[in-house]
């Protein structure tokens, strides 16, 4: 077999880095690039309806080898991008095999360092092969974890046929990290009951809460004039924006000040002349209300800065990205104790907790596909001092297994 570490050290040197400001889907073609190994591998292994679509998905079926009927149709399903947030080009991964718990310096930016206390669970990985990139890249464990643990999981399943289980579907998207991960999905010809999306952090834990997601464009149309003659006259768009941003709440309501099940207005995306200027942000929380309520709060401070210019106007437009996806799952109580069964067979205990984010899992839940996150080992995501261990890696396989065989005995 070829060891999840293997199949993680290839895939994290393809930069399939995704991009917000794209109107193409998916939103970079070098996403494909994976995608297309990834059909390669899985034909490789046997799998005969492989196949990547118009869209960027990759699809696929390992066939039931069960004589049960009524086996319900799982899915395991990973994303390919890699976060806008840092470069993940030229990625160079590093094992530093058998952590003895010392700070691990990235040697081509020696300020990017990994130490204990700073890092969640890192101090649990003493003894562990730790995996990081080199200090100029991320490293793509988000969610490159996830697709190496599923494409080894299938390899192991494919080569142990004892191993009873009904039909499993593969599912791999492009623009997760982008919120359009399911846009383009075709769930009628995925064909699953239900999913699990790998895409999650710390060995055990199992995420079937999220965010209730919103994006807030905001276009501010000021008054221009020419500047030697703008006495009176010039109401600028540039600083209308700056005054949004300025009277947003100092100590609450924003990524930096809030945690657990707290929600925030966040700025993302700026641009603009002095005529117009566009501000973007993502509202969060984990009730519909609280997500209302944040927005509510932002037009009203638009409405009050525009007040000091009454010749200009702005529009606020509202996009649901996704909503918590407990309000499914809480009807699917089997999707979650079946996870819990598969974890405790490899010796590990369940810890259900909530995302202060969303997955692809989000939105398939509300499509018709209960689809709770499992874990994937990857830490520190969206930044260069990302990383994950072997070891969990492995175990995020085995718990694959594990699941595969829950649902075929619960039938």
């Amino acid at each position: 077999m070829t060891s999840v570490l293997d199949r993680f050290l290839r895939y994290v040197k393809i930069d399939t880095q995704s991009d917000p400001q794209s109107e193409s889907f998916p939103s970079t073609a070098k996403q494909r690039d994976l995608s297309n190994l990834l059909v390669v591998e899985l034909q490789e292994l046997g799998i005969a309806d492989a196949h990547l679509d118009e869209h960027g998905y990759v699809y696929a079926t390992i066939p039931a080898n069960t004589n049960k009927e009524n086996v319900p149709v799982i899915c395991f399903c990973s994303h390919v991008d890699t976060s806008p947030d840092v470069t993940g080009a030229n990625v160079k991964p590093l094992v530093h095999k058998n952590w003895d718990g010392t700070d691990i310096v990235l040697p081509d930016d020696t300020t990017q360092v990994l130490r204990v206390g700073e890092l969640n669970d890192l101090e649990n990985q003493i003894g562990n092969d730790i995996v990081t990139a080199s200090g100029d890249t991320l490293l793509g464990a988000d969610n490159k974890a996830g697709v190496a643990e599923i494409m080894a999981a299938t390899e192991y399943l494919i080569q142990h046929p004892e191993l009873k289980h009904g039909d499993i579907k593969i599912l791999f998207t492009p623009d997760e990290e982008v919120g359009r991960g399911t846009e383009k999905v075709d769930l009628t010809k995925l064909g699953a009951d239900y999913g699990y999306t790998v895409d999650g952090e710390a060995v055990g834990t199992l995420e079937d809460e999220t965010f209730s997601a919103d994006g807030v464009k905001i276009t501010i149309t000021g008054v221009s004039t020419h500047p030697g003659y703008a006495f009176g006259k010039l109401e600028n768009a540039l600083k209308i924006a700056g005054n949004i941003l300025a009277a947003l709440p100092k100590d609450s309501l924003s990524p930096e000040t809030t945690k657990d099940k707290q929600g925030f207005i966040h700025p993302v995306h700026i641009e603009g002349i002095q005529e117009q200027a566009v501000l973007e942000f993502i509202i969060r929380d984990f009730t519909d209300e609280g997500l209302k309520r944040n927005e509510d709060l932002l037009q009203k401070i638009v409405n009050e800065v525009l007040t000091q210019y009454p010749n200009s106007v702005a529009k606020m437009e509202v996009k649901e990205q996704y909503r918590n996806m407990k309000k499914v799952l809480d009807q699917h109580p089997q999707v979650i104790a079946n996870a819990v069964k598969a974890m405790q067979r490899c010796g590990l205990e369940a810890t259900p907790r909530s995302i202060r984010g969303g997955t692809d899992g989000s939105r398939l839940s509300f499509m018709g596909l209960p689809c709770p996150n499992i874990f994937a080992g990857e830490h520190a995501f969206h930044s260069r001092l990302e990383w994950v261990s072997v070891q969990d890696m492995e175990k995020a396989v085995e718990v694959i297994v594990e699941l595969a065989q829950v649902w075929e005995e619960e039938a």
